[in-house]
């Protein structure tokens, strides 16, 4: 169980006041607040061993690469991967969706598709749309309901050999649906496909096991798991990460040049071109620490209160219509309010001093669906409470009042 007061102890941003109230935030699936042992890290990197990695006989750059190189285990033990040179360091999500898209724009031809859902965010949309363009494949996208759900019958009718690559997300950061991507991998891996997930929103929530899922690529970003801004993995099995030409050049990726021939670093060298976050790195491995002593399956079993009750508390309000209600789904709910824009909810709600998220969430395909301009999402984490979701109603009612 986990003792929230103690938790949110660990989040001075908490105590704040905004509008002079206090903060309530739901917007952690945009970002999460960083607890004190983050910031800390960050503090000490600097204040202590900042120097730059891999290349210096130095005492500060061997203590710097040491620190990163520790990081990169805790990720590799973290998700289960196999080896840590399957880790690939990247500034977030999108970076690393865009390198394994690039690559399979040099791979694939006329005649090959890549399927997507119609749930995902547009980060996992415009890379493959590039690769499309830069191959000659064609996109196919796998429908989803009217709960948001993937339509799995019409997943197996668009499985064929032609498919190359599956790229999906864990879970949607619009609607909170948990895809059973586990039976979607294997589906892919039957006709020869390789798979990439999407984990930017399930690691906030799940301790993926990616040997377990047996995918070919998981990609998450730090900043969403308490971790610094500008930080990101991308996890690849050894031989696909091998098959995948570099997604950029320079120092750190190469192992000989010459104006006539580079040749390139082993993994994970090739991938990590010049300086990284090498702070960001670091303190990454510090966020994994702090969440895995909470320990996931308190923090699973928790949201998923902070989401039953906020379901039932919103549902009081009349004309209030929740978008999402996959049977499966993580701490996002995602709704409107009859005759009112989703913006102007947010700029009163605001002014009450609760955070949300509007718009199309950068899943336009999403709304369009539905038929909206966009939604109200209030996304809940671990430090949240249901104190905090009442305000939330309130202010929700308050913002109905005004407005109509």
């Amino acid at each position: 169980m986990l003792d929230i007061k103690a938790v949110r102890d660990d989040f001075p941003i908490l105590k704040q006041q905004v509008n002079g109230k206090p903060l309530v935030y739901f917007d952690n699936a945009a970002t999460a607040q960083k607890p004190k042992v983050v910031e800390e890290a960050i503090k000490t990197y600097y204040e202590t061993i900042n120097a730059n990695i891999h290349r210096g006989v130095h005492t500060l750059s061997q203590l710097a690469t040491d620190a990163y190189e520790e990081s990169r285990k805790k990720v590799q033990h973290h998700i289960h991967a196999k080896e840590d040179h399957e880790i690939i360091f990247t500034p977030g999500t999108t970076f690393g969706i865009n390198l394994v898209a690039n690559g399979f724009g040099a791979l694939l031809k006329a005649g090959d598709e890549i399927l997507i859902s119609a749930l995902e965010h547009h980060s996992n949309i415009v890379p493959w749309q590039f690769a499309c363009e830069r191959s000659g494949a064609t996109l196919k996208v796998i429908p989803m309901n009217q709960k948001g759900e993937l339509i799995m019958e019409a997943y197996d009718a668009l499985l064929s050999p032609n498919t190359k690559v599956v790229a999906v997300s864990h879970i949607s950061n619009a609607l909170g649906t948990i895809n059973p991507i586990k039976e979607m991998i294997a589906k892919a891996h039957a006709v020869g496909a390789a798979v990439l997930i999407d984990g930017a929103q399930a690691t906030p929530h799940i301790k993926p096991d990616v040997q377990d899922l047996d995918c070919d690529f998981y990609v998450f970003s730090g900043h969403k798991i308490c971790g610094p801004t500008g930080t990101g993995v991308l996890y690849g099995k050894e031989a696909w990460l091998n098959k995948l030409p570099p997604y950029q050049g320079g120092g750190e990726m190469i192992k000989t040049v010459t104006f006539e021939k580079t040749t390139y670093a082993c993994l994970p060298h090739k991938f990590e071109a010049g300086t990284p976050n090498i702070a960001g790195g670091i303190v990454l491995g510090y966020a994994l620490d702090y969440l895995n002593q909470l320990g996931f399956d308190n923090i699973q079993a928790y949201e998923h209160e902070l989401l039953t009750y906020g379901t039932q508390r919103l549902l009081e309000i009349e004309g209030l219509h929740i978008v999402g209600t996959a049977e499966n789904k993580t701490s996002v709910i995602s709704f409107n309010i009859e005759g009112l824009h989703p913006y102007d909810v947010g700029v009163i709600v605001d002014k009450l001093g609760v955070a949300v998220r509007t718009g199309h969430h950068c899943t336009q395909p999403i709304m369009d669906f539905f038929g909206i301009p966009g939604t109200i999402r209030a996304s809940f984490s671990f430090y949240n409470t249901k104190e905090e979701i009442d305000i939330l109603v309130e202010a929700v009612r308050k913002a109905q009042q005004m407005l109509s």
